[in-house]
């Protein structure tokens, strides 16, 4: 069985991380995905949610919105729209994009409720994650 899993999380434009990891949590479309050395193969869509990856007893976070991962026993591939460390994220932007989308819920409904609610996720947990600096 290996004893560390070498994650590399990726978007289109860059590689966020590469490195050999003890844990890795993922914010899968149907809860969190918890990933240790020797997990059996599976393919999992990602939602917007916190990807934690810990080595020892230090643990690192990314805000990760959509994506796929593919994980094996010894590796842990995150292909993501988005994936921001804490020190990338505008807190001042997400703040302002968690108002605005509070706002515009209010007088929302169908799919412009459900787009407004997906911004208002995005920008929580790039608040969530921002304050793990």
């Amino acid at each position: 069985m290996a004893e560390k899993l070498r994650l590399k999380v990726v978007t289109p434009t860059r590689v966020v991380v590469d490195a050999l990891v003890d844990e890795v949590q993922l914010p899968g479309m149907l809860g969190v995905l918890g990933i240790l050395p020797g997990h059996a193969p599976l393919v999992a869509s990602l939602s917007i949610g916190e990807l934690m990856y810990r080595h020892g007893l230090r643990e690192s976070y990314l805000a990760i919105q959509w994506g796929f991962a593919e994980v094996g026993p010894d590796a842990v591939t995150v292909l993501a729209e988005v994936a921001e460390r804490p020190e990338e994220i505008d807190v001042q932007a997400a703040q302002e994009a968690r108002r605005r989308a509070e706002e515009a819920l209010r007088l929302a409904s169908g799919e412009e409720f459900a787009h407004h609610k997906t911004v208002l996720e995005a920008a929580v947990t790039r608040l969530k994650v921002a304050a793990r600096r």
